[in-house]
């Protein structure tokens, strides 16, 4: 394997180590499943506007989902709704949903594209995460990611070399 693929490899797993690693120490849900593709996207994608698109497309999921879950869902967590054809898990759903056009709908105006932010987005509408303090929480640990990859970067263009 060429050294920069390798390189790229352990700079994408570095990113998700720092808020996995805070998530351990401090026992807080600073790790969540669309960290993983935006990483990837960082690495990989190295683009001018990846600021805007990350943390953007992010604090637009965290807000979008947050807004559906309580208009829609307040109290309910998907893993909470068994019943088949329950109106209870007719709400989470609808809270998804609406989340997802209201986050696409925001990211496509602000021009802040980052689809991992859809994931964000179902995280806190389904009841994962949606509490104020989860919602910081994650913009924290997206934060955290981006600030450590910026740091990464600058530090390769400073002759850190793979």
């Amino acid at each position: 394997m060429e050294p920069k693929r390798l390189f790229d490899i352990l700079h994408v797993g570095l990113l998700v180590l720092i808020p996995g690693f805070a998530a351990w120490l401090f026992g807080q849900p600073l790790i969540f499943p669309s960290l993983g593709p935006s990483a990837f996207v960082l690495v990989l994608e190295q683009r001018r506007e990846s600021s805007r698109r990350v943390l953007g497309g992010h604090l637009i999921g965290t807000i979008s989902g947050f807004v559906a879950y309580q208009a829609l869902a307040r109290g309910l967590a998907l893993g909470d709704v068994s019943p088949a054809l329950s109106f209870d898990g007719l709400r989470v759903v609808a809270s998804g949903v609406v989340s997802i056009v209201l986050t696409t709908w925001l990211m496509l105006t602000a021009r802040a594209y980052h689809a991992p932010a859809c994931a964000t987005t179902l995280i806190v509408s389904l009841g994962l995460l949606s509490g104020i303090a989860d919602l910081m929480l994650i913009m924290a640990a997206v934060a955290g990611m981006f600030l450590t990859h910026r740091l990464i970067l600058l530090a390769r263009k400073n002759g850190l070399k793979p």
